[in-house]
């Protein structure tokens, strides 16, 4: 962690600056010693010489007040200045003598430049500039900073600052210091040193031993030995610093890892942790970064539980959990992607995961496909498993540890799709376009298990014409689909039995039509003196923007023999309205009018902003962005949806008393609402409201107006001003259940949550900083009002932070614990600790 490297690197530029033992070449016409000023006016002596180097012959400028040459020794005194490459040498006094490329300096040595903006100071000093070694004394330097005539900032990802009694430049790019200090903070006053007898650095890495680190001039830690890499694009491979914690849980933490740096692109970290109460925990990952948008990242954890005793019940809640994800482009149009999970334990994840949403996270899905397109067509070729906690009964509570029989696990293996984007048949404005797929399925879920793979085909094209006059714009389109299934269902069913497969093929056809209108938008401004007051000196836009969709689907009478893999399976017979309008209100400054909105001229394009809901002349949109121009911005979107149904029954699929699933219903919300025959839908509500630059405010529910009630109901806030912000989400739903059936426990999903998130300070800027969250269950009975709650308080100086946190879950029977986190940052060097930022409150 800790960086060793210190003014080695700063001398680079004595490499540029060799002066061999060759004589000089005569000078060009013009530039003898006699066309010299010698004059009282001339204070500055400059002379140019040919300084040949190994590679290959550059220029050095030399300037002096003073200057003398005795046999091949030059004498330069009074602010000595030698400009070589991009590097410059200064001194008060400088002797070099041009046989032996040996040179001497004293007082106020500087030297300065190199693309690393290497700047270093000594008291003197000796070089040869030939073999490119040096002794410098009393220095002070730095690696990476560069000035701006107002202060010194960083130029580069891996800057130092160091001092030392004497450095030893033993080769081109090997170094020793002694005596010296390491430090990321800027002199004066570092808020961190580490200091060394010794530091020797070469081509690779920075080494010291026997190392003291001091926080505020305070001696802390005593390092052995430490390591770090020199060059900034290079890593370097070492053991990390020890993480250690505390968890009522799990006990004593001890933990170690050990980072391997493959190469530039690839690298691999390894581990393990001990809890004293349950046993050992080990990790891995693996991370690859290459050209363009090619990458691979894997993770590996996994704990030999010992197990525990909760309420007189020995629970082993070991497991393991892998990880992958990557993608591969071959071409533009081609590449290969994968996103794939391996979950062996429910229990595991909920009693030893680090943050509470995956912690109470119950699906999986793992894909990986490779997709070529071209255009406007693309083929696809996918696997992909899905493994999801789906709990017949609600034994004591929602936390509660699953059983492997409680898995729903579904399997593409694989699925061959083909589709396209629409395309125009030749000028007619008809429009076509086509989903194709085939597929092997299976699933396993308690008491059933699809026999082997079942195959599908499905086939649906469509046709549309899309239309607009006055305004207006409407889409009719009509398709079909056909979809052959290997085996089936067995018919009539209860949904209290065991499905039962069955070896018969099945097919199933539909036609669909649907006509999609939009009105012409409504819209009003405000602008008079009363709302510009009101609204903060902006004028106001109200738009109303109404749409209906009529859809019809028939042929589908074999619903309930289908089984039931993805989305393509509860495709069903529909006759329905979706109607529903979208009302904004816009801001605009009155001071700030980059453009005035105007009709369009006759034969002037239009287009659709589909952001703010309205037609735009090109002159008012930004055509790259689809965002409106002219100063304004939206404060209020407020969306009203719902359906009509004028086939109640959906052609027969809707099974009384029990959760019913359509395509339909799922493409309205994610809610179901459908336990028996009905006519009208829920009214869904979507309400977004951005106060101001610091404030946002969104409130979505499903109102059922059969029953009277709020299925879902949903609160979102988030404010932040300067270093304060602050958070509250809540979440209700009261829908029907998995199983809606009589007697059943979970008939009806009832859950009543609040978060809360506030905090100040900032993880960037220096000064305090303090953080609190909870998450309460309002309708807690079996279980305490606490799901999860945390308290982190950190202080950032300039260069250095420290946070620690005390984090709380409380998850039924599963996971009752506390644990405290920490984590130390060294600027532009590391963290060391156990608070990872992805769990950082900041």
């Amino acid at each position: 962690m800790i960086t060793i490297m210190v003014l080695a690197a700063s001398h680079p530029h004595l490499r540029a600056q060799e002066v061999t033992s060759q004589a000089t070449p005569p000078a060009e016409a013009g530039e003898s010693s006699s066309s010299l000023p010698d004059g009282p006016e001339a204070v500055r002596y400059p002379v140019a010489a040919v300084l040949p180097s190994t590679d290959d012959a550059t220029t050095a400028s030399i300037e002096s007040d003073t200057q003398s040459k005795i046999g091949s020794r030059f004498i330069l005194d009074g602010d000595v200045e030698i400009h070589y490459r991009d590097r410059i040498i200064k001194a008060d006094h400088i002797e070099f003598d041009e046989d032996t490329s040996d040179l001497t300096a004293n007082g106020h040595l500087h030297v300065t430049g190199g693309s690393n903006h290497e700047d270093l100071t000594a008291s003197h000093g000796t070089m040869n500039l030939n073999k490119q070694t040096a002794t410098f004394y009393d220095v002070t330097g730095s690696v990476g900073l560069k000035s701006t005539g107002h202060a010194m900032v960083y130029a580069s990802s891996n800057p130092f600052l160091f001092t030392g009694r004497m450095v030893v430049r033993t080769g081109p790019q090997t170094y020793e210091i002694y005596d010296g200090s390491l430090t990321t903070c800027q002199l004066p006053r570092p808020d961190w040193m580490l200091y060394s007898g010794k530091f020797a650095v070469d081509s690779e890495k920075a080494k010291a031993q026997n190392s003291t680190f001091r926080l505020m001039n305070i001696p802390v830690l005593f390092l052995p030995y430490v390591t770090h890499p020199v060059d900034s694009e290079q890593r370097q491979s070492g053991i990390l610093i020890p993480a250690i914690s505390y968890s009522s849980s799990k006990g004593f933490i001890l933990g170690e890892q050990y980072y391997w740096a493959i190469n530039r692109s690839t690298d691999v970290t390894v581990g393990a942790q001990y809890y004293s109460l349950r046993g050992w925990e080990q990790s891995a990952s693996f991370r690859y970064r290459g050209l363009g948008n090619n990458f691979a990242k894997a993770k590996y954890s996994g704990l030999l539980d010992r197990g525990i005793t909760t309420n007189g019940v020995y629970l082993n809640q070991g497991g393991e959990d892998v990880t992958f994800s990557g993608r591969h482009d071959f071409t533009p149009q081609t590449r290969v992607v994968a996103d794939a999970e391996y979950l062996s334990s429910y229990a595991y994840r909920q009693a030893f995961a680090e943050s509470f949403s995956l912690a109470v996270s119950s699906d999986i899905l793992s894909i990986v496909y490779g997709v070529h397109e071209a255009d406007g067509f693309d083929a696809s070729a996918r696997v992909d498993r899905y493994q999801g906690l789906k709990m017949a009964f609600q034994a004591a509570t929602p936390t509660v540890p699953a059983i492997p029989e409680e898995q729903v696990r579904i399997f593409h293996a694989p699925s061959l799709d083909f589709s396209s984007t629409e395309h125009e048949i030749s000028r007619s404005g008809v429009q076509w376009r086509l989903d194709s797929s085939y597929a092997g399925l299976s699933r396993v879920e308690p008491g059933f298990s699809s026999g082997g793979l079942t195959q599908r085909v499905n086939l649906h094209p469509e046709i549309s014409y899309p239309l607009s006059f006055d305004g207006w714009r409407v889409r009719a389109s009509i398709g079909a689909r056909e979809t052959f299934y290997s085996r089936s269902r067995q018919t009539p069913y209860r949904v209290d039995l065991i499905p039962v497969e069955l070896p018969t093929p099945l097919n199933r056809a539909d036609v669909e039509a649907e006509v999609d209108m939009r009105a012409p938008v409504v819209e009003r401004t405000f602008d008079s003196p009363a709302v510009e007051k009101f609204f903060n000196n902006n004028d106001v836009k109200h738009t109303i923007e109404p749409e209906v969709t009529y859809r019809y689907v028939s042929g589908i009478n074999n619903f309930l023999n289908v089984l039931r893999f993805d989305d393509i399976d509860i495709m069903s017979d529909t006759n329905e309205l979706q109607y529903g309008v979208t009302q904004r209100l816009f801001l605009r400054p009155v001071k700030k009018r980059p453009c005035q909105e105007k009709p369009p001229s006759p034969g002037q394009e239009q287009n659709w902003d589909e952001d703010i809901g309205r037609v735009q002349t090109r002159e008012q949109i930004d055509l790259k962005s689809r965002k409106p121009v002219c100063g304004s911005r939206e404060m209020i979107t407020w969306q009203l949806t719902q359906k009509y149904f004028f086939n109640e029954n959906f052609g027969g699929a809707v099974i009384n008393g029990r959760r019913n699933i359509f395509d339909t219903t799922l493409n309205l919300s994610g809610i179901a609402f459908l336990t028996e025959p009905r006519a009208i839908s829920p009214l869904i509500s979507r309400l977004r409201v951005r106060t101001s630059a610091h404030m946002d405010v969104e409130w979505d529910f499903d109102y059922d107006t059969g029953a009277k009630k709020f299925t879902s109901n949903n609160v979102l806030v988030d404010v932040h001003e300067g270093n304060v912000f602050g958070g509250l989400s809540y979440a209700r739903l009261n829908a029907p259940g998995r199983f809606y059936t009589e007697g059943v426990l979970s008939s009806v999903s009832n859950f009543d949550q609040l978060r809360l998130l506030m905090g100040y300070g900032s993880p960037t800027k220096p000064g305090l900083g303090i953080a609190g969250n909870v998450g309460l269950d309002l309708n807690a009975t079996n279980t305490g009002l606490l799901e999860y709650g945390a308290v982190q308080a950190s202080y950032n100086w300039d260069c250095c932070g420290f946070s620690v946190e005390v984090r709380k879950y409380e998850l039924g029977a599963v996971r009752n614990e506390t644990a405290e986190r920490f984590n130390f940052t060294l600027l532009n060097i590391g963290t060391a600790g156990n608070l990872r930022r992805a769990a950082s409150l900041f």
